[in-house]
């Protein structure tokens, strides 16, 4: 134990004497002076893992925590990995959000590039991760980088890779530039000038901005007042701009979630799924009366939608991702869009039946954009958390600003026909049966957890759940025919026409960017007519419920 201790003090103080950010130096001397060897074992037990995530963690001093000279190494991995591809010279993008650290992590990164030489350019602050997406592409950069751990916590911050498609990576790639990583041995073997890169101006902001317009029907009607929160993100001035070019009136912003605030003060979780995240959004709808309430996450590739809901507790019902989904699905096939629809194997199967019906080509990925903006000739993706892409030939990734057009497009023509979202979504599930979503989440504190779940699922699967039997039971791990390996399981249920069910599927996987292990449920129940649609979502709520309850067992979660 004794010579465990010696070492763990030894690697800590190596890490120490080569840090070069002054907080981190302080913090991790601090842990040190005070002997509190449990806390430098938890930041010294290993390294973030770089994955087609990229990076994502905790900050703080200590290889198992998001810091400056984490980030170093990531940047000089990349630029390896670039250099062994014969893209030396080649020009890497960065961009970066407004959480702690961000802004010194980009120029870090960018400071790696010059030192190997590569070009860098940074964008000129913080904006939306969808520009930097589109400004690889836009200035023909070899790669690109973006600061930002998305909607999680505020004592988090990330790193996402995209190569020179504009797309963010996957294997093998990733693995690459991890052992890149892992090569790096110390800091001091790594140049790091104090100039020599460029610091972008409006240009490609402006370009970005030309380019929204781009999914919008010329002449179609604007006349739509919207809430709009940016959750104290960086889409407030990026997503205001694109409305007034697009003629949309202003939004009106909540106030209190304007401004970019690294610490997130008015939510437990920057997350417009979180519960209590919208509660100031609904406040603000219910003094001005919108037609529609728009929110963004912190780094706005996502977008969530709220539609009036009179009668409840707050007036207004959070649609899921597989909900605007699927009104985007139907938006675009009005508009007789063209090419393959596509989305995840963990998102709503009605989708599918959209396109089938219009005889377009449909495909479904792993989750993650990282996959379905590979789909050959996609023209739209979704995933359910709340990712949209809507102009693929513009940005290869979930983008929140242009899918907040295209839903307030929608939105204002059917608001010119005396229609609402609801009355869309009802057509929906009266021409493809009622496609009813859900999500039983665990947050864990012990990843072991997590393990043992997907162990017990895989050694003693479910026959049946909520009464429904489990006709197929697929471990992901093996691939399939259509999709590569992943830590995953899928469940198919057969329908019960007594019990009014037509289906039901279930997809059991951890979280690639929390401690989280998810399950994704969907039912769906027929629909004979108008009449009938109250008592089908009473039972697909029932059924839904039952089946968290029935899968919590299975997995003893």
């Amino acid at each position: 134990m004794a010579s465990d201790r010696t070492e763990l003090i030894t690697r800590a103080e190596a890490w120490l004497a080569e840090d070069p950010d002054p907080e981190t130096r302080t913090e991790l001397a601090g842990l040190l002076a005070d002997g509190d060897t449990d806390e430098l074992a938890a930041r010294f037990a290993g390294t973030l893992q770089f994955g087609t995530a990229g990076l994502r963690g905790e900050l703080g001093a200590g290889p198992m925590r998001m810091n400056r000279s984490v980030v170093i190494r990531a940047a000089a991995g990349l630029a390896a990995y670039l250099k062994a591809k014969g893209e030396g010279s080649g020009l890497v993008v960065i961009g970066y959000d407004a959480r702690h650290k961000s802004a010194d992590f980009a120029r870090d990164t960018a400071a790696v590039m010059v030192g190997a030489g590569l070009r860098a350019a940074l964008l000129p602050r913080p904006l939306p991760t969808p520009v930097l997406a589109f400004a690889i592409r836009h200035l023909g950069a070899v790669a690109g980088v973006e600061v930002t751990a998305s909607h999680n916590p505020p004592r988090d911050n990330g790193y996402k890779v995209y190569l020179g498609d504009g797309s963010q990576i996957v294997p093998p790639a990733d693995g690459e530039i991890a052992a890149e990583i892992t090569a790096v041995r110390s800091l001091a073997d790594v140049p790091r000038p104090e100039s020599g890169w460029e610091t972008l101006d409006d240009e490609v902001l402006r370009a970005y901005l030309a380019r929204t317009d781009a999914v919008l029907t010329p002449g179609s009607p604007r006349d739509l007042q919207v809430v709009y929160t940016p959750m104290h993100g960086v889409g407030r001035d990026t997503l205001v701009a694109a409305f007034a070019r697009a003629g949309f009136p202003a939004p009106t912003v909540v106030a209190e979630q304007a401004e970019p605030d690294p610490d997130f003060p008015t939510v437990a979780f920057p997350n417009p799924e979180e519960p209590g995240a919208m509660d100031l959004a609904f406040a603000t709808a219910q003094s001005v009366g919108p037609d529609i309430v728009i929110a963004n996450d912190p780094d706005a590739d996502r977008c969530a939608v709220a539609v009036p809901a009179p009668g409840t507790q707050d007036g207004w019902r959070m649609l899921r991702g597989d909900e605007v989904g699927a009104l985007l699905a139907a938006h675009l096939v009005s508009k007789q869009a063209s090419g393959t629809f596509a989305t995840t194997i963990v998102s709503s199967s009605l989708m599918s039946r959209i396109a089938a019906a219009s005889s377009l080509p449909y495909e479904e990925t792993l989750t993650g954009f990282k996959w379905l903006a590979r789909v050959d000739g996609l023209r739209y993706a979704f995933e359910e958390a709340l990712g949209y892409c809507v102009d693929p030939e513009g940005v290869r990734d979930k983008d929140g600003i242009t899918a907040a057009l295209l839903i307030a497009e929608l939105a204002a023509e059917l608001k010119h026909a005396g229609r609402t979202l609801s009355d869309l979504l009802d057509d929906l599930a009266l021409e493809f049966g009622l496609h009813a979503t859900d999500q039983l989440s665990v947050r864990v504190e012990d990843l072991s957890l997590i393990a043992a779940a997907m162990q017990r699922l895989r050694e003693t699967p479910p026959t049946t759940l909520a009464g429904l039997t489990v006709t197929s039971a697929e471990d992901l791990t093996k691939g399939t025919d259509s999709l590569p390996p992943t830590d995953g399981l899928r469940y198919y249920l057969a329908g019960s026409p007594e019990a009014g069910i037509e289906a039901a599927r279930i997809v059991v996987r951890p979280s690639g960017t929390e401690p989280k292990l998810k399950c994704y449920l969907e039912v769906v129940v027929p629909v004979a007519d108008a009449s009938a649609l109250p008592a089908a979502r009473d039972k697909a709520t029932a059924t839904l419920a039952a089946v968290k309850r029935d899968l919590s067992v299975a997995a003893g979660i």
